[in-house]
């Protein structure tokens, strides 16, 4: 899959503008010495965009009782110190918070920050509004809050100011999808700090601590090659050289006169430590990290004792010493490796899931609170929406009768949510909570300006009303009005069929299209598990069930009338029915037992045998002994590797199969007319705790097919990976943890094939999972602990709130559906872009002709107001369709119904750089290591 990055100009294109700077941007490396061991020092801060604290209290330096921490302090501080000596450097990542300060900074500080960042004294890398996490995160959300935090920095400071390293060094795994996303925006590598022990010790005995990452087995290389260096101390200093205010380490006392004169003892053990870490890097450049979390709120501190330590370090090699110590930056540093011309370890899987020690699996944040990882799934598909009406309604969207909206404010949200303290689910409850507040308060703005939007495309001012709690079936409009209409938008650029499901009180109702042509629809009473959820407080009791078309970019709307008013239709069948099917799908059922048997394909003429339950895995709870780690925020670890089956199986038939697991676990099984894909609605909570015993819940296929223990899983949404149990593709992996350490980050879906089945499932959010048995799948929905992890949180990853008292509830789908291998992905690609960009409300055609199937539409937002952002991706990978795989030619002066195509230009996927001026280091693989770029069906 290849992403294209346009810019497309309702007007004449003008010429470029010329960059605000007044400054040329100076060649800023310190000298290094060719025939010496050069270490290069890199302050830096690590700022995390919310964690113990919220964004907000971590800029101002509030709830100190929780963590001491002020951002704005740091930038005050590092400033004021780079100034005082022009050999300094320092390195700035997160641009959420540099955003926040420099909107506060005279216009003289502002210039003086321009001639730091001109001078390199300051550098920018990574450059993102946040560092985001690589398990959890969609590509599509991945690439907006980069793209914002960089173009920030392009406007604001121009070339000198663009990043040229990714500096990941604190999230938990490394995903391949990011790498290549990280090439195709134009940086020349990567660090970070976190990987598997045992990847790292046998790296640090090969010396391949870096080394080159083919991050993708269909762009032709380099387009997705990166330099990628694993950084010696995670990101800490080396032991005993932390002189921020939050640490214990002495500093150098360099007066002799006085008793305590350190200054050779200081040196001594800085040069062992840097010989020391020399033999496990492969040229005589190493770099070391002096800062970590919150620091440099006293600069002074830190810079006074890195002055004197590279002095006296340096001062020895007038006595042969062959040492050289200097202020440096990540580009500096690559630059030099660059220059070594050397060959390089070539690396093409991932690195997932990751591990500190021998049972410390760091794989249950792939679940970790899984409401919050729903609604920021959610939120993106909202922002989307809400982008494209901003363009495709002009500028009366931002300002006109339903008051100002903006899409800014839910950008700012959204690319907040992508930090690997956020949508990750490891931060503490009232941070979640802030996370999600922003989220709320983002989509309200979004709001307005769609309205705005709407009434000018259809040239009515009717309110619109907007129901954001049809999950547990809540919207007052539907449930008390007898005639109303209902406008479903479609942001994707192809049609979608899509199931619409409206909370209503009476027991029939009409249901016809724009031209007056009657629906189908059905109505079902409301589940139980959703009258639990809802507390019965007299919402309503019955859903009405209907299919929606929508034209791609588009809108339909559907007029519904009451028929009959009275109590919720009643079921005459109270036993599971042993088959439910349409013309593509047959599912039957165990009449036994109520669960899952079999599922069939009508259309390929196969079948597999398939059961489905629910269980869950007993938490460890380290309460015995210090020695046991327990499950928590972060990790997952069972203390045995047999999960607990939940409850045994009691089933209802009311229009689809309603399966009651037990008070806590429930699931509703539907088979739509016009689906390929068999829909699992689960619901989970509260988790009970009342045995004391924390829970991490599952549900788990079981299958008839052959899969030799291999199964497959998507990298940030995007290309999939070949897994296997027990296997690590570039080390010798010795298992010792079954279950956790199986598990690997489902972003969106995850597939088991032989040479004749593939089932694949769809995830409505990020989750963990793994195929720990042959032929079988399973996925963590739900987790509730009793204890920390002990790795930073201080807090049990125990959710409630005034609504859930006893605990979360959450609910969520799984599509299933079964194909030939070959063919597999035609089906499973654009059902995965349907659930991410599920349908909206409203509206009009504005789309002249929908996209190849192979082509998605994945950005269409206003830049500026003479211009628009336009992403098209080739979504299949190169080996997985016989049909779709193929190259695709777009016309995009037909593309769109409202607007003009007068000019283009192409820019790289970040959105800073025009395509044909990126320029990146080229790099050379060591010959005959890394897996080679097979197709994965040829791999097992």
């Amino acid at each position: 899959p290849k992403l294209l990055l346009l810019l497309l100009l309702p007007l004449p294109p003008p010429p470029p503008p010329p960059p605000p700077l007044v400054f040329v941007c100076v060649q800023s490396c310190h000298a290094t010495k060719p025939n010496m061991l050069n270490v290069h020092l890199v302050p830096h801060t690590h700022d995390d965009v919310g964690w113990l604290k919220t964004v907000d209290q971590y800029f101002y330096g509030d709830r100190n009782d929780i963590q001491h921490a002020g951002v704005q302090y740091i930038l005050d501080s590092v400033v004021d110190q780079l100034l005082k000596n022009p050999d300094r450097r320092f390195i700035y990542v997160e641009t959420a918070f540099f955003y926040r300060w420099w909107k506060q900074q005279s216009s003289s500080m502002q210039q003086t920050v321009r001639q730091l960042v001109n001078e390199g004294r300051l550098e920018f890398v990574n450059g993102g509004w946040c560092m985001s996490d690589e398990a959890t995160t969609h590509y599509s959300a991945v690439i907006d809050q980069m793209t914002m935090g960089l173009r920030f920095l392009n406007e604001t400071f121009g070339a000198c100011g663009r990043p040229r390293v990714a500096w990941h060094i604190d999230p938990f795994g490394h995903a391949r999808e990011h790498a290549s996303m990280f090439a195709q925006m134009g940086y020349d590598g990567f660090f970070f700090g976190r990987l598997d022990y045992q990847d790292r010790a046998r790296r640090m005995m090969a010396k391949e601590q870096e080394l080159l990452w083919r991050a993708s087995d269909s762009l032709t290389p380099p387009v997705a090659d990166l330099f990628t260096g694993i950084l010696p101390n995670g990101y800490n200093p080396p032991e005993g050289f932390c002189w921020d205010q939050s640490c214990d380490d002495p500093p150098i006392r360099d007066d002799p006169d006085l008793e305590d004169y350190n200054v050779d003892d200081v040196v001594k053990r800085f040069m062992a430590i840097a010989e020391n870490q020399a033999l496990v890097y492969k040229t005589n450049h190493i770099i070391m990290t002096m800062g970590s979390d919150f620091q440099y709120e006293n600069a002074n501190l830190w810079y006074k004792n890195l002055d004197k330590l590279i002095r006296y370090v340096n001062g020895l090699q007038s006595n042969s010493s062959k040492v050289n110590v200097l202020y440096s930056t990540p580009s500096c540093y690559l630059q030099e490796l660059h220059r070594a011309n050397l060959t390089w370890a070539l690396k093409t899987d991932d690195f997932f899931p990751y591990a500190d020690s021998a049972h410390d699996f760091w794989t249950g944040y792939f679940t970790s609170r899984p409401a919050l990882k729903r609604y920021e799934r959610i939120s993106n598909s909202n922002l989307q929406t809400c982008n494209q009406l901003e363009v495709l309604g002009g500028p009366v969207s931002r300002k006109g009768p339903f008051g100002g909206g903006d899409s800014q404010t839910m950008k700012k949200a959204m690319a907040v949510a992508q930090h690997h303290d956020a949508v990750s689910g490891t931060e503490k409850q009232h941070v979640a909570n802030d996370y999600a507040r922003k989220l709320a308060s983002g989509w309200q703005h979004c709001q307005v300006l769609v309205s705005n939007s709407l009434a000018a495309l259809s040239g009515s001012s009717s309110e619109r009303i907007y129901c954001d709690n049809l999950n547990i079936s809540v919207c007052p409009l539907t449930a008390t009005s007898k005639k109303f209409s209902v406008s479903v938008y479609n942001p994707l650029a192809r049609p979608v069929t899509w199931p619409v499901r409206l909370p209503v009180n009476g027991t029939a109702y009409t249901v016809s299209d724009a031209n007056g042509k009657p629906v189908d629809c059905q109505v079902v009473p409301v589940s139980k598990a959703t009258q639990e959820v809802r507390r019965n407080r007299g919402f309503a009791v019955n859903e009405l069930v209907f299919q929606v078309q929508a034209p791609p970019l588009g809108y339909s709307t559907y007029s519904v009338s009451l028929l009959q008013d009275g109590s919720p239709p009643t079921s005459t069948q109270h036993r599971t029915p042993t088959v439910i099917q349409n013309k593509f799908l047959k599912v039957t059922f165990d009449p036994d037992t109520g669960l899952l048997s079999s599922l069939s394909n009508l259309e390929t003429q196969q079948s597999i045998k398939l059961t489905q339950n629910f269980y869950w895995y007993n938490a460890s709870d380290g309460n015995n002994s210090l020695s046991i780690q327990p499950s928590g925020a972060y990790i997952f670890r069972p203390n045995s590797s047999t999960p607990f089956i939940i409850s045994r199986l009691r089933s209802l038939m009311v229009q689809e199969v309603r399966q009651w697991f037990s008070p806590w676990v429930s699931q509703v099984v539907r088979l739509y007319a016009d689906s390929r894909a068999l829909e699992l609605e689960w619901t989970v909570g509260p988790v009970p705790i009342d045995d004391s015993l924390g829970k991490e819940v599952i549900t788990r296929l079981d299958t008839s097919i052959q899969t030799g223990e291999y199964f497959y899983t998507d990298s940030n949404g995007r290309e999939m990976l070949q897994r296997k149990k027990d296997f690590r593709p570039t080390w010798q992996l010795k298992q010792s943890e079954p279950i956790a350490g199986n598990y690997y980050p489902i972003n969106s879906r995850a597939f088991i094939k032989d040479d004749v089945d593939q089932l694949t499932v769809v995830t409505d959010r990020s989750q963990g999972g793994g195929s720990i048995h042959n032929g079988s799948l399973e996925i963590m929905l739900h987790r509730r602990l009793l204890y920390d992890d002990v790795r930073g949180v201080a807090e049990p990853l125990n959710e409630t709130s005034d609504i859930f008292p006893e605990g979360l509830v959450v609910r969520g789908r799984l599509l299933l559906s079964l194909d030939r291998p070959p063919s597999a992905a035609d089906a499973h690609r654009p059902l995965a872009q349907e659930v991410v960009l599920q349908p909206k409300y409203k509206f009009k055609f504005w789309l002249q002709a929908a996209l190849p199937p192979a082509v998605h539409l994945l950005t269409l937002s206003q830049w500026d107001k003479d211009s628009v952002l336009l992403r098209l991706e080739h979504q299949f990978q190169s080996w997985e369709s016989k049909v779709n795989s193929q190259p695709v030619t777009v016309n995009l002066q037909k593309l769109f119904s409202t607007l003009d195509v007068l000019g283009m230009s192409e820019l790289n996927l970040s959105a800073n750089q025009w395509k044909d001026e990126m320029k990146r280091f080229d790099w050379t693989p060591q010959k005959g290591t890394g897996r080679p770029n097979l197709p994965l069906t040829s791999l097992q």
